[in-house]
């Protein structure tokens, strides 16, 4: 059997071992149907079960209110940049308001902007993308058909500490790559999304939680697939869903529940991991230099530089060497980027935090 190394990609990520376990024992045949989870129909009561226990498991780990619906969709969430301007932008004659944090946030702002009017609240740009705005930056429009905001910048490494107060205005969050790693109060949305490859699921299903009064606002002149109202009408079961990828999301919050011991804990875990590798950087004496403004860094995408390119390339190839995988940062910004999303065991950070020490303890002048 091949040798499992550690897998710091920012998505698809790496799984919980138990689950992987799980499905590799399932894989064949789901137990008391016969059939491989990945044959398995659809509209069976097997997989009824399975997505009824998904979304119970989320209710339960977010406390996710009555009136909020729980959609599994797909198309990641780069769909859900078009999707939200199309039900609530379009044809409004209201702009929307975005907080532009990073790539992400500006991604979506640009799909927006094929729909509808839309305007920038805040816009880190101009820093580099460094940190997170404080509430009191924002330039927020009473009048906004809704104000989108990224919980967490994969990228740049980045992520909000707490929301802002939009009050009347719809509050839309892409919480793609921080879902599930801490207590949220999605009473605080009105759509919070995330797709689930970073710390849900494997890539191929996005989770959706939209409140009931948004779900009825959604026009009926949208084509099926992209219009709320469909897909919260048809209990996710519209079309195919992605059998599989959500059978797998109900392994992984099984995982959360019952393993860890729900989202308090995983958060805890998750600080320490990030402590770990924020204090290698900051003790570098300047060998690695941290993207992320202090007060606004990331605990599950750990952002970072060498003194040099030909560096970074060395520290790479020793990290291989050591088990250490998907360290490159991205292809847009470069440097190096450790994504300890919750399946990352301490094991694997202190492996990383070690190999750091001493690659700097060696290569530093």
């Amino acid at each position: 059997m091949e040798k499992r190394i550690f897998n710091f990609s920012p998505g698809p990520a790496m799984l919980p071992l138990p689950a992987l376990e799980q499905a590799q024992r399932d894989l064949l045949a789901l137990p008391g149907t016969g059939i491989s989870i990945l044959e398995i129909s659809h509209r069976s009561k097997a997989f009824a079960a399975i997505i009824e226990q998904a979304e119970a498991n989320l209710r339960t780990l977010l406390a996710i209110p009555d009136d909020y619906h729980v959609l599994f969709l797909q198309g990641g969430a780069l769909l859900q940049f078009g999707m939200v301007p199309m039900n609530f932008l379009r044809g409004t004659g209201r702009s929307a308001d975005y907080v532009v944090t990073g790539s992400w946030a500006k991604k979506a702002m640009e799909e927006a902007a094929t729909q509808g009017q839309v305007r920038a609240a805040w816009d880190g740009k101009a820093g580099n993308y460094k940190q997170m705005p404080d509430a009191g930056d924002l330039q927020l429009d009473r009048n906004a058909a809704y104000v989108y905001l990224c919980s967490n910048e994969t990228i740049q490494g980045i992520q909000f500490r707490s929301y802002p107060d939009t009050g009347d205005v719809p509050l839309v969050c892409d919480a793609s790559s921080d879902f599930l790693c801490r207590p949220v109060s999605v009473g605080r949305f009105a759509i919070l999304f995330a797709c689930a490859q970073k710390n849900a699921g494997p890539a191929g299903v996005t989770i959706v939680i939209i409140r009931d009064d948004m779900v009825r606002r959604a026009p009926k002149d949208l084509p099926s697939m992209v219009n709320y109202r469909v897909m919260a009408e048809g209990k996710s079961l519209f079309n195919t869903p992605p059998v599989f990828a959500v059978y797998m999301v109900k392994l992984v919050t099984d995982w959360l529940l019952n393993t860890v011991g729900g989202l308090e804990k995983m958060e805890q875990i998750n600080r320490r991991k990030a402590q770990m590798l924020y204090e290698a950087i900051d003790d570098s004496n300047g060998f690695y230099a941290g993207h992320a403004d202090p007060f606004s860094r990331s605990i599950m995408n750990v952002t970072f530089r060498l003194p040099n390119a030909a560096l970074e390339e060395q520290f790479f190839k020793e990290a291989k060497e050591h088990g250490l995988a998907e360290l490159k940062g991205h292809r847009s910004v470069g440097g190096c980027r450790a994504s300890i999303y919750n399946a990352m065991p301490i094991e694997g950070v202190q492996t990383l935090r070690d190999f750091m020490v001493d690659f700097c303890k060696r290569n530093a002048k």
